[in-house]
C-alpha cells in the first residue's frame, strides 16, 4: 500500500491544502492528514476543531484519514508504515525551506518527500494569512473550505 503523510498544523485547513490533497489522491492508496501538535505553539483553533474541519471536508473520501502526532514527522511515518511525506510548494522560498528537511528525513529514516507545486489560483494562500484575515473580520470564505467556521 502506498501511504503518504501530509503533515501540518492546519490552523485552519485552506484551499491551498485542498489543492495539494486532491491532486495527490491518484498517486497514493491512502493519505494521512497528520496534524502536528507543538506544545509551544499558540493555535487559533483547537486540535478537535481542526480535526473536525478536515473530517467534514473529506467525509466522502475513504482514502483520506486524519491523525495527530507529536515529535518528528519521520517517526510518525515509521509508526504508521508510511513511506512518503507529501508537501505542497507555493514558491521558491517554500522549496528552499523544505529541501534540507526532506534530505534529512530521507537520511534518517528512508522516507521520501513528494512535492507538488500549488496551483496558481491558490499559491497565495497560507494559514497565517487566513488567520490574519479572520482576526480582522475579513471575508475568508474564498480562502478556506466551507467546513471552516468561526
Amino acid at each position: 500500500m502506498k501511504r503518504a503523510v501530509f503533515p501540518g498544523s492546519f490552523d485552519p485547513i485552506t484551499l491551498g491544502h485542498l489543492d495539494i490533497i486532491e491532486r495527490s489522491l491518484p498517486l497514493f492508496d491512502e493519505i494521512i492528514i497528520a496534524i502536528g501538535v507543538n506544545a509551544t505553539k499558540k493555535y487559533m483553533f483547537s486540535l478537535e476543531e481542526r480535526m473536525q474541519f478536515i473530517g467534514d471536508t473529506f467525509s466522502s473520501e475513504k482514502r483520506i484519514k486524519i491523525a495527530s502526532y507529536t515529535g518528528l514527522t519521520v517517526q510518525f511515518c515509521k509508526e504508521i508504515n508510511a513511506r512518503f511525506i507529501l508537501r505542497g510548494l507555493r514558491n521558491t522560498s517554500d522549496f528552499n525551506y523544505e529541501q534540507p528537511i526532506a534530505q534529512t528525513n530521507y537520511k534518517m529514516a528512508g522516507i521520501e518527500s513528494i512535492f507538488l507545486i500549488a496551483s496558481p489560483e491558490v499559491s497565495n494562500i497560507s494559514s497565517s494569512i487566513v488567520r490574519d484575515v479572520m482576526r480582522n473580520n475579513g471575508d475568508y470564505g474564498l480562502l478556506v473550505p466551507k467546513t471552516v467556521k468561526t
